[in-house]
């Protein structure tokens, strides 16, 4: 595995990519991003924080998982289907395959298919196809599953190919929307490995849980930073407690947005444990027992990224209402603790339960920063709790975010004398390729989605979005006037 270390003037760079979310065919716009990011750059090492793939995408319907433990398939979500309706992309009960397979048997086309067909009546409910042609469909979970791999492996080469260009070593962890193609972690973890520069190593402790020395520039082989990558989790709840949930879902699967009524995931305890652990044996390894200066990098965020907002009366323009716990409370930035040119677009997406996450890194001692994903739209820095908590907005354009300008990837500049005085800023598609991307419909759409009635008022609250239906209420209010003015 390649050594990580900063450079003869002392310094290292990392790039952070966070929510590619994207399906096999990684859009132009999101590649040609990452490309002249790296190439304005220039890092040292490439990290991506989770939602790499776009688990929930029509190209993954016949093995889609809207939890771990469910059947593949089984449970997809309704815009999914919509969506791959639009696309061409069908869906095929089981029942149909077996006519097949008995259709097979019959006519003597096949003797060994009498055990295949006994069996496939007596297995899962459904299996779908994202073919067109009966006969080219495969006829099996394993044959599905064997096709989404391949789709997995075309997704992390399409986003994966200008860091394989530059030669520049890559780490990825997870986050909630990774394993929804069916594909879970730890198999994801192998495929990553497949590619040259990966740093994911196979004895983690768990699939995205594990540590990035960065020796010292004079060659000791002294730990001088750790980079650290954390598997934030992606659901709460058990598979018993999600099937008695999954009536509810079906109902209002847009406004549950798959996190049901248990919310999402957090660290494992093994992984809060093991962020102290790792320093003591940092510490070891260096011979004098101290933690070294770490930042860790995860995808779902902790409920302290609330404590970087200050909260606000309701009519506050662009404020956004918090998520679940913090339901009810309407928030803006803290410009007191949080660094020139942050953003918040959308409400943090925390689990419910805090698991003393922070705490444990506070207590571990080194750590000086954390940043995360999954919330699209937010790309703040602030410091809370003695510690920096930050963000990177999505750098993909398959899925929800801000505008084609505020969309990029965090870049970090770590000087070997004092990594704690790190520099950040964003790499935007702005900055380096202009202010519109070659869809702007999708990108417009994606920035004003409404999905419930939060996002309706955080609309609301946009001056932009409340000047122009103020001016359309306006116009129509008028032409109803005139109207019965006429009329007299």
């Amino acid at each position: 595995m390649t050594n990580l270390r900063f450079r003869e003037d002392g310094s290292f760079r990392v790039l952070q990519m966070a929510d590619i979310q994207d399906g096999p065919n990684v859009l132009p716009d999101t590649i040609r991003l990452i490309r002249e990011a790296i190439r304005k750059a220039d890092p040292d090492l490439v990290v991506f924080t989770g939602d790499q793939i776009r688990g929930y995408d029509p190209a993954y319907i016949d093995t889609f998982l809207r939890r771990r433990g469910e059947e593949p398939g089984a449970r997809v979500r309704a815009v999914t289907e919509v969506e791959a309706k639009l696309r061409g992309i069908k869906r095929r009960a089981r029942d149909r395959v077996n006519n097949r397979l008995l259709a097979m048997k019959s006519d003597g086309s096949n003797p060994d298919v009498q055990q295949t067909a006994s069996t496939a009546s007596t297995t899962s409910t459904l299996v779908y196809s994202t073919t067109s042609d009966p006969q080219d469909v495969p006829t099996t979970l394993d044959e599905l599953m064997d096709e989404t791999r391949d789709k997995v492996r075309r997704t992390f080469a399409g986003f994966l190919g200008p860091v394989i260009e530059a030669e520049v070593p890559f780490a990825a962890t997870y986050g909630n929307h990774d394993f929804q193609c069916g594909i879970l972690a730890d198999e994801q973890d192998g495929i990553y490995r497949e590619f040259p520069g990966c740093l994911n190593p196979v004895d983690s402790l768990e699939p995205g849980t594990f540590a990035l020395p960065i020796e010292a520039s004079d060659g000791s082989g002294r730990v001088a930073m750790s980079v650290m990558m954390v598997n934030s989790g992606d659901y709460a709840g058990k598979p018993e407690e999600n099937d008695a949930q999954y009536p509810a879902y079906v109902v209002n699967p847009r406004g549950l947005d798959l996190a049901d009524s248990d919310g999402y995931g957090t660290p494992s305890p093994e992984a809060i444990d093991w962020l102290g652990a790792v320093q003591f044996e940092l510490g070891e390894r260096n011979g004098d027992g101290k933690p070294v200066p770490a930042i860790a990098f995860q995808h779902i965020p902790p409920q302290e990224f609330y404590d970087c907002l200050k909260e606000v009366p309701a009519w506050t323009p662009n404020a956004v209402e918090g998520a679940r716990t913090h339901a009810g409370h309407c928030y803006v930035l803290n410009h007191e603790i949080c660094r020139p040119g942050s953003r918040l677009g959308e409400a943090i997406g925390c689990a419910d339960e805090n698991v003393g996450e922070v705490d444990a890194l506070r207590e571990a001692g080194g750590y000086f920063a954390l940043f995360c994903g999954h919330d699209h739209k937010n790309a703040f820095v602030g410091h809370a709790h003695g510690i920096d908590l930050g963000y990177a907005p999505t750098c993909g354009f398959e899925c929800y975010g801000p505008k084609s300008r505020y969309r990029g990837i965090r870049l970090f500049e770590f000087h070997e004398s004092n990594p704690a005085g790190y520099v950040t800023r964003m790499l935007t598609w702005g900055d380096l390729v202009g202010r519109y991307s070659s869809n702007e419909v999708r990108v417009w759409f994606e920035d004003h989605c409404v999905t419930g009635a939060i996002s309706m008022r955080n609309e609301l609250r946009r001056p932009q979005v409340f000047a122009v239906l103020a001016g359309a209420m306006s116009l129509g209010f008028m032409a109803v006037i005139r109207s019965l003015v006429k009329k007299r």
